[in-house]
């Protein structure tokens, strides 16, 4: 890295990265879930699954919301001596820093199951769609600005929490050709 240069994420790669992992690992959860009888039935968890699923999209979605305009609001431009991660290696790094938390998710939406079964799975399955709603703003905000924003890799990490969280001070913004993202975070095709 050059003197003075920092590494740089795509803030919705990072905000994406985990809505596959938790959409799967809820679906499998809870189609695992739907097998045990649990203690209230399978009727009452699906119907509770289906509300906690909706509950999580509406909440994953919104939050930070403010925390992340201000952000955009207040971005500086990238410098040329700034080095830009590449899509695959911002994903392979939140899976895994975040590997144990998807796995200890997934056992905790499975052993719900034996209360109400197939609930848990559906809660992380909404927090996956989330996400995916969450990138999509980003993505949304990307081409209306006709720029890609950017955030530290070293204030990111399974402590520092979202792509917005407290140890994020500042982002970065480059041209909309900057990168192997589309706008959201997706494979550029």
């Amino acid at each position: 890295m050059a003197h003075g240069g920092q590494g740089l994420a795509r803030m919705a790669v990072v905000v994406r990265a985990g809505a596959a992992p938790l959409w799967w690992c809820g679906v499998f959860a809870a189609g695992i879930g739907v097998l045990i009888p649990g203690l209230t039935g399978r009727r009452i968890g699906v119907l509770a699954g289906a509300v906690l699923f909706l509950v999580a999209v509406v909440v994953v979605a919104a939050r930070r919301r403010k925390r992340y305009a201000a952000l955009v609001r207040a971005a500086a431009r990238a410098g040329k001596q700034d080095v830009l991660q590449d899509r695959a290696v911002t994903v392979r790094n939140w899976r895994r820093g975040h590997s144990w938390w998807l796995l200890l998710a997934f056992a905790a939406a499975l052993g719900s199951s034996f209360v109400l079964p197939a609930a848990g799975g559906m809660l992380l399955a909404g927090a996956g769609v989330g996400l995916w709603l969450k990138a999509g703003r980003l993505g949304r905000i990307e081409q209306a600005g006709q720029e890609l924003i950017w955030v530290r890799v070293d204030w990111l990490g399974p402590r520092a929490g979202a792509p917005a969280g407290k140890p994020v001070k500042a982002v970065r913004t480059t041209g909309p050709a900057a990168g192997d993202a589309a706008p959201g975070g997706a494979r550029r095709r």
